[in-house]
């Protein structure tokens, strides 16, 4: 039982440095997106091409962000777990009729 324990709690301690380091990283593209872009939109009007090309960058790195926010912050993880979980007791199951 106290390895049981001892091994839960090292599980509980990887998944939680894991997501501060998925948080880390988040944040870190934010910054990033939040300097690019408008250096980008500088360097466009400076030099008056008349077509504003920095929209793309900043529309898909913004959609990038964003699919990454979600993912980071459980909107939509509860689906994984479920499945997590059903694999896990189907290979139980299959465990305990041998």
């Amino acid at each position: 039982m106290e390895t049981k324990q001892e091994y839960n709690e090292q599980e509980a301690y990887y998944k939680a440095k894991k997501r501060v380091e998925e948080i880390k990283r988040f944040y870190s593209s934010l910054i990033s997106y939040c300097i690019v872009i408008p250096i980008l939109a500088y360097v466009d009007y400076q030099t008056n091409s008349g077509f504003h090309w920095f929209w793309f960058p900043m529309l898909g790195w913004g959609i990038g962000l964003t699919l990454h926010g979600f993912r980071v912050f459980g909107y939509g993880k509860s689906w994984e777990e479920r499945k997590i979980q059903q694999i896990m007791d189907k290979e139980q199951r299959k465990k305990t009729w041998k």
